[in-house]
């Protein structure tokens, strides 16, 4: 895309906003151009807490449509746009409704806690959330000792290494995280001698035991800036060195594995963005009986952290 069109992209989405009453927000594995249009950026957690408190008319949601659910669940005044009607996630789609009640009737005793990363089925009949960032929280917050962690295997044993509580892991996983090996650290440490190993807890164990930290994106941020460090390896969705740059004018971020890209995260464009709130195709709705329940699940969460 050249300059002039990205720019005349920029000007009618400006235009559009204003004509909507809309906010727009984008998760931090959005392309640059289409965070850098966004009103806010962040990670699952940040953005929960900003759609539930927006006024506007209209939430443009770049990113995932779990994340666009999250937003119509905790804001029903307000319309939700997806900005690519086929962006899912491939994790999410992992456990359905019947699978999780089979696993409730098998630990009958167990609390389910459900990443954020699912369906608004799923999290109606969940216990509770949590995202990656506070998911150590949750857990540890929760009554009795047995938890049903669903659907990140990589994040639950993560987890699991902080709690005392047993985790009995579904068996999902985040094919960009989980495709990262120790190999790429080794020879990504080889190239950056002496830079700081951050990771996404949805790695699997033995890449997070070679890392400096295993954060959550918007907590790579903050680790990024309070660091005296100059050079980082990230360990997660390439659109994050974009986000991390654009915090740290200064520092140096380098992707850890060439293959960590997510192609759904990648589907909006700045000509999506228009073309949703053009023609309002994409508007996401969450029926009532599982709205209910999957506001409870995530209400319950945003209450602990």
């Amino acid at each position: 895309m050249a300059k002039q069109t990205w720019a005349d992209c920029n000007e009618k989405i400006i235009k559009l906003k204003r004509e909507l009453d809309a906010v727009i927000v984008a998760h931090n594995y959005q392309r640059p151009e289409v965070q850098d249009i966004a009103d806010f950026t962040g990670d699952s957690l940040e953005l929960a807490r900003k759609c539930a408190e927006v006024k506007s008319k209209t939430i443009i949601f770049c990113g995932v449509r779990f994340m666009a659910e999250t937003a119509a669940i905790l804001n029903p005044d307000s319309m939700v746009l997806l900005t690519h009607p086929e962006s899912g996630c491939p994790l999410a789609n992992m456990i359905d409704v019947s699978e999780l009640r089979q696993w409730k009737k098998k630990y009958p005793e167990a609390t389910v806690v459900s990443y954020i990363n699912t369906t608004a089925a799923v999290k109606a009949e969940s216990d509770i959330c949590c995202t990656s960032a506070n998911g150590v929280e949750v857990v540890n917050a929760m009554p009795g000792n047995e938890i049903i962690f669903t659907p990140d295997k990589n994040l639950g044993h993560y987890i699991s290494t902080k709690t005392s509580k047993k985790i009995i892991l579904y068996p999902g996983f985040c094919y960009v995280h989980d495709r990262i090996t120790t190999e790429h650290i080794k020879q990504a440490k080889q190239r950056y001698p002496g830079a700081k190993v951050l990771v996404h807890p949805e790695c699997r164990a033995e890449v997070i035991e070679l890392a400096d930290a295993a954060l959550s994106t918007s907590q790579m941020v903050y680790y990024a800036k309070q660091s005296s460090e100059n050079i980082f390896l990230i360990g997660t969705e390439e659109g994050m060195l974009h986000t991390l740059r654009k915090y740290n004018p200064g520092k140096e971020f380098y992707i850890i594995a060439s293959s960590s890209t997510c192609s759904d995260m990648k589907k909006t464009t700045l000509e999506t963005i228009i073309e949703s709130m053009e023609t309002g195709k994409t508007v996401i709705t969450v029926p009532d009986e599982i709205r209910i329940g999957a506001r409870r699940a995530i209400e319950r969460m945003l209450s602990i952290n």
